[in-house]
């Protein structure tokens, strides 16, 4: 096999094309669905510290510090996202799109455990030392009023969701999103309206036998909640941050735009990478004409990239290497140390 040149035009035009997405990026990752929890969230954390100023409660006082931490959960998010909107730089020529990786990993890793470490401390306190709820209608009131804002916030992070779920299952939705904005507000608030519910129970439990100890094990099933949904998150972030594949649907729009049947007549390899939620980095070794010369393969190499991009406008960085198909090397199947590597690879479906 003689050597090839890598013949890669992915960066050219690269700065219109990146701001451009990058200006679509605020509505994709699901601004208003943040926007609206952290509105939620921050006067539902204030009327929870009210409530246990006056009732005692350590259900709302927990309660309390999970809506604080989803506020500066929300807060991360808006932060991270703003963040990625910087322009690629000699140190980082792709971009900070992972930003928004990074920042929703500490979402899950330091705010949740946080809020849930708490919650099972506070609620062993009050198991060990409990005492009677004082001004019942206080921490009921304030719940009610936050199951229903909780609920509005939810219902916004649904809205905003199903476009982009279309027909996938809500936990196919979580597992496969590549912005993990929205998954992360989903269950935040799906999280609050279950911790809530067993705030209402341990309290309406407590009041019910004059037993304090029902609030505090309430309390401790809000900070169990709190860390199992930190672990899925920081399962699902921790996988974007290690870097994913395209979608099976874009992989295969990917493939059909670069085949043009005259001059490229085949994939031999391909990689796919998100470098970001709406970033995607595309490498691939192309079959073309024995007897092609060096402009007919650079012109469809200038092509087929312009086609990618129609097909998968997230196509930020392209790289085309021309080669000769080969049947004895595609016969060594997609080993990553064969040449050329074998056929396609498409990413596995969860």
């Amino acid at each position: 096999m003689t050597h090839r040149q890598s013949t890669g035009k992915g960066l050219d035009g690269l700065g219109t094309k990146a701001k451009g997405t990058r200006e679509h990026m605020s509505a994709s990752g699901g601004t208003k669905a943040i926007v609206a929890a952290l509105g939620a969230n921050l006067a539902i954390a204030a009327s929870k510290f009210v409530a246990f100023a006056f009732s005692g409660s350590s259900s709302m006082l927990a309660e309390g510090v999970h809506s604080l931490a989803d506020s500066g959960n929300q807060f991360l998010l808006l932060l991270g996202g703003k963040k990625a909107q910087r322009e690629a730089t000699p140190q980082h020529p792709f971009g900070y799109g992972r930003e928004r990786y990074i920042y929703a990993f500490l979402v899950s890793i330091v705010l949740f455990s946080v809020g849930g470490m708490f919650a099972i401390y506070e609620g062993y306190e009050k198991i060990k030392h409990p005492h009677e709820i004082e001004h019942w209608y206080w921490p009921v009131g304030v719940l009610i009023f936050a199951i229903i804002a909780e609920g509005f916030s939810f219902r916004t992070a649904i809205k905003e969701s199903n476009p982009l779920r279309g027909d996938l299952s809500w936990k196919e939705f979580v597992r496969r999103a590549k912005a993990p904005e929205l998954p992360v507000v989903l269950l935040e608030d799906f999280g609050a309206l279950v911790g809530l519910i067993l705030a209402l129970g341990g309290v309406g439990l407590a009041l019910l036998t004059g037993d304090g100890v029902w609030d505090g094990i309430g309390t401790l099933c809000i900070g169990i909640l709190l860390i199992l949904i930190a672990l899925v998150l920081a399962a699902e972030t921790k996988s974007l941050l290690l870097g994913e594949s395209a979608g099976v649907e874009e992989v295969k729009k990917i493939e059909a735009a670069i085949v043009d049947g005259d001059t490229v007549t085949g994939i031999i390899h391909m990689r796919t990478l998100h470098l970001g939620p709406e970033e995607l980095l595309i490498a691939a070794k192309i079959a073309v004409q024995h007897d092609d010369t060096a402009a007919e393969v650079a012109n469809a190499i200038n092509a087929a990239e312009g086609r990618i991009r129609d097909a998968v406008p997230i196509a930020r960085v392209i790289y085309l290497e021309p080669d000769i198909y080969s049947e004895a090397e595609a016969a060594k199947g997609p080993d990553r140390e064969a040449t050329p590597g074998g056929p396609a690879q498409h990413p596995a479906e969860h």
